[in-house]
């Protein structure tokens, strides 16, 4: 099943992800009869803006173990972004476990190196590091084919392993893999993806472009079907248009679990340089801006059993008071 997507014709290709997009229908419409469930959460419960805000905890609640606690009183969904900074632990997954009620989920950003960004050398596991070539330590930072072989298998063991108390659990819902502007369709991006299903075999992955050219007329097909046959969620985004590192706010449900993430749409910090990302993602939404995406949703929860909306707007008490309002107008819907 993992062999290279562009070694197989446009109508196989074509054949493949709509086999897979009409076993999961049936799958779907076999096991429920209403719409999907729907959760609303931030992509971090921990960011130091949000937390000078005091907008989410109240006073006394002022710990790692106070905060996760009370943030999963409130929502039934939360991503991990420190995974993409430095591997996870496991000793972290289990105390996430038991801080946390039953049903709730983490979605886990993957770890920088596998998705192709210039990720810290220091970052890596002592061991790993002393492993590299002389030549790769020295450098400040290091990209996925500058580690050997058998030092990147034993990195994405270091992940699964990691992960592996949340996932006995029940708490982890995808691993999400969010591909920098500078990654492109083709044989070599599609192989990549490939190899990250096939490193994570056990998990659900969760795929995010930064790179429109996978979603213009002449590959989007191509994109979705791949993602189709191979199980993976295709993450929807909302976000400013009119750059390189914009994609289309196009809705697919492409596993069965269907994602959207909101990054706001602020298109003068986007790609600005220097900045932190809870100021890059430094915006407000306004009821008009998130009506659009109501009937989106509610189509995609007719046919995934699961539609995780994020909350990627992480500055000061942003992300609170957009889910909140999300949360408000699907309500309304019902």
């Amino acid at each position: 099943m993992f062999q290279c997507w562009q070694e197989l014709s446009p109508p196989a290709r074509y054949a493949l992800g709509r086999a897979a997009s009409q076993e999961r229908q049936m799958v779907t419409s076999d096991a429920t009869s209403k719409m999907g469930e729907v959760r609303i959460g931030l992509c971090s419960w921990t960011d130091k803006s949000l937390i000078e805000s005091g907008a989410l905890y109240p006073p006394g609640v002022d710990d790692a173990k106070g905060r996760l606690r009370y943030y999963a009183s409130h929502f039934p969904i939360v991503e991990v972004d420190s995974s993409y900074y430095a591997l996870p632990s496991e000793r972290n997954s289990r105390l996430w476990v038991e801080r946390t009620p039953d049903g709730f989920t983490f979605n886990v950003k993957a770890y920088s190196l596998f998705t192709n960004h210039p990720t810290r050398t220091h970052s890596l596991p002592k061991a790993i590091f002393k492993a590299l070539p002389h030549e790769a330590q020295a450098k400040e930072r290091i990209y996925f084919d500058g580690v050997p072989g058998e030092l990147r298998h034993e990195l994405w063991g270091i992940f699964d392993s990691a992960l592996r108390p949340l996932h006995e659990a029940g708490k982890l819902g995808t691993i999400l893999f969010q591909f920098p502007h500078w990654f492109f369709p083709g044989r070599k991006g599609f192989s990549h993806i490939l190899g990250c299903r096939r490193s994570l075999a056990d998990y659900r992955l969760a795929i995010e472009f930064r790179n429109n050219v996978w979603l213009n007329q002449d590959n989007i097909e191509d994109t979705l079907a791949f993602l189709e046959a191979y199980d993976m969620t295709f993450v929807c985004v909302d976000e400013p248009q009119g750059f390189r590192s914009s994609c289309p706010p196009v809705a697919a449900v492409t596993s069965d679990m269907a994602m959207v993430r909101f990054h706001g749409r602020n298109a003068d910090t986007w790609e600005k340089k220097g900045i932190t990302a809870a100021e890059r993602f430094n915006w407000y939404y306004k009821r008009e801006e998130m009506d659009g995406w109501v009937p989106k949703i509610r189509e995609m929860a007719e046919e995934a059993r699961e539609v995780h909306l994020m909350i990627n707007t992480c500055y000061r008490d942003q992300s609170v008071v957009n889910a909140r309002l999300l949360q408000e107008q699907l309500a309304q819907v019902g």
